[in-house]
């Protein structure tokens, strides 16, 4: 829910929906919407005008929204009407005959956030929490062992040389007093040679890389992931008003997938999907009926 919540304040329509939507449920009103002009075009569907009373939902959703502050969304125009056969093109509907189509439609003007409260909800949105951090991966049994062998040798090695280096310096100091050196006259001089071979070590070096996938966001993946939660959230499903809400978020689902532009690969699967998600909302919809009656 904080997600969504900074999601909805950042603008994003869908995750204003959500909110709209979980918030209005127990009145039975879902609710749809579309950003276009410059202005927030919301639809309030319910079974009975009753429950799309004008001035107590004007005043809900006003305070909802204000209590958002969507950035860069100041003007929203409400419209409503009784739950009908799901239009994707619902709002060229209503521009086209909106006398049949709505029982009433009202724009307002959400007034401006805080000063004060913008930044500082920006800070905590840009604030890392500990949550967010990733966990410093943990070294491997394996390459913990070989280290630790590494440094074993490292230390033997350095002990045998120290040894062999006092065990040298004892015996030089002993027998160097006593020994002399005779050259033959008849012999060539010729200097001891001594060849030395220089030791030479190599300690494996671990390196290691961890690279972060930033999850893209489009229309078909946030409508696959809508319409997975709304199908676990419908094995528990009860009331009328939890009814609607899963009606809703199906329809969101087929809103999301019909916005998946015909150059995504994934096209065809989109429009088969528009018209499974609608369906479920239609039977979400029979279901919250029931529960009514």
């Amino acid at each position: 829910m904080d997600d969504i919540a900074k999601q909805a304040r950042q603008g994003s329509v869908a995750a204003i929906i959500q909110i709209l939507n979980d918030k209005l449920a127990e009145a039975g009103v879902r609710t749809r919407a579309i950003f276009a002009d410059g202005v927030l075009q919301l639809l309030c569907e319910a079974a009975t005008p009753d429950q799309l009373e004008q001035f107590s939902l004007v005043q809900r959703i006003r305070q909802i929204l204000e209590s958002i502050s969507p950035r860069n969304i100041r003007r929203v125009n409400i419209n409503s009407r009784i739950v009908r056969e799901q239009q994707l093109l619902w709002l060229e509907e209503i521009h086209r005959d909106p006398e049949s189509q709505l029982l009433w439609a009202e724009e307002i003007t959400l007034a401006k956030p805080n000063v004060f409260r913008r930044f500082g909800e920006d800070l905590k949105e840009r604030k890392p929490t500990k949550k967010s951090q990733p966990p410093f991966p943990q070294p491997s049994s394996r390459f913990v062992r070989e280290k630790r062998q590494f440094w074993r040798g490292i230390v033997g090695g350095a002990s045998l040389s120290l040894l062999l280096l006092l065990v040298g310096w004892a015996l030089y100091d002993w027998l160097g007093p006593f020994t002399i050196t005779r050259t033959p006259a008849s012999a060539p001089n010729s200097p001891p040679t001594a060849t030395t071979a220089p030791a030479t070590s190599s300690a494996p070096v671990a390196s290691s890389t961890q690279t972060t996938a930033l999850p893209s966001s489009d229309p078909f993946a946030d409508a696959v992931r809508l319409a997975e939660q709304t199908s676990i959230a419908g094995r528990n499903a009860q009331t009328s008003a939890q009814w609607l809400d899963l009606a809703a978020k199906w329809q969101q689902a087929s809103d999301l997938m019909a916005a998946v532009p015909p150059s995504d690969s994934r096209y065809g699967t989109a429009q088969d999907r528009v018209e499974s998600y609608r369906k479920k909302s239609e039977i979400a919809q029979q279901e919250a009926k029931k529960r009514r009656s």
